[in-house]
């Protein structure tokens, strides 16, 4: 299994601080959001991560890279240089690429097409500015994948239906408790015309053939490439599952959902 990270984005709903921070490196505890999420891809089985990124953005790569200035500062501290080697061997399992036009989640992950085109198995797709407190959901979802074929999983969260325009929304028959095979999705619908309050929630596990429907995808909502209508395609030849994970996603992509993501993963550390 392969996986993608898009973290490209400006990152504007957290101006001025993101003019020289990008979102993605903001700390939580003592570790950027882009390495909780590049981990946890790792933990559920990838082998290789691909991080879409922006050349405006250099210090994300250079987080991963190998730094000898860094290792003689801590020469006298084994556990700190301990987590430098760790972080280098992470940054071995990278590869970069980049967005330099801002034209929808479908567009960004689009541009990981080349070194991920050709896969057989699916890709697993984390957004880089989504995290998820309690349980990670990437290793339940390659199980369902496992389990049910090899079959696309989107993952959902249940939301406020006054909140439902703002995401991606499914329908579909329950399987169990947190799955369903899904029969149809709507990029951000209208409450009133919303098949479900289940919207997809940072967390993607998806057929490689979704890279030549967005290839071919026409703009959506917002005039942008909407990933979710390429998956709604993809679900014309394929199935595609949903699960409804039980950890919390937080949007570290404005202050107030950053906020929220710091008490909910000291509380999580404290326990």
């Amino acid at each position: 299994m392969k996986a993608l990270i898009p973290a490209a984005g400006y990152g504007t709903r957290f101006l001025p601080a993101s003019k020289t921070i990008p979102k993605e490196m903001l700390p939580v505890g003592a570790k950027p959001a882009i390495q909780l999420i590049v981990e946890e891809a790792l933990a559920a089985g990838a082998e290789e991560v691909v991080i879409v990124t922006s050349p405006d953005k250099p210090s994300l790569r250079r987080h991963f890279d190998v730094d000898a200035v860094w290792h003689a500062r801590c020469a006298k501290k084994p556990e700190v240089d301990a987590e430098l080697t760790h972080l280098e061997e992470i940054g071995k399992r990278i590869r970069w690429t980049f967005q330099t036009e801002q034209k929808g989640l479908g567009h960004a992950v689009l541009q990981g097409a080349d070194l991920l085109r050709g896969e057989t198995d699916p890709v697993l797709v984390l957004l880089g500015d989504a995290l998820v407190s309690g349980e990670a959901p990437s290793a339940a979802m390659a199980a369902i994948s496992r389990a049910h074929g090899g079959a696309s999983v989107v993952g959902l969260e249940e939301v406020p239906l006054e909140k439902v325009s703002r995401y991606g929304i499914v329908a579909g028959d329950f399987v169990d408790e947190r799955v369903l095979k899904l029969t149809d999705l709507v990029e951000k619908p209208q409450p009133d015309v919303a098949p479900s309050r289940l919207a997809i929630a940072g967390r993607y596990l998806l057929d490689p053939a979704v890279f030549d429907l967005l290839a071919t995808q026409t703009p959506g909502h917002g005039g942008e490439i909407q990933l979710t209508d390429s998956i709604r395609r993809l679900l014309a030849e394929k199935s595609v599952y949903g699960y409804r994970y039980p950890g919390r996603r937080h949007d570290i992509g404005n202050p107030a959902g950053y906020l929220e993501t710091l008490l909910a993963f000291s509380s999580s550390a404290a326990r």
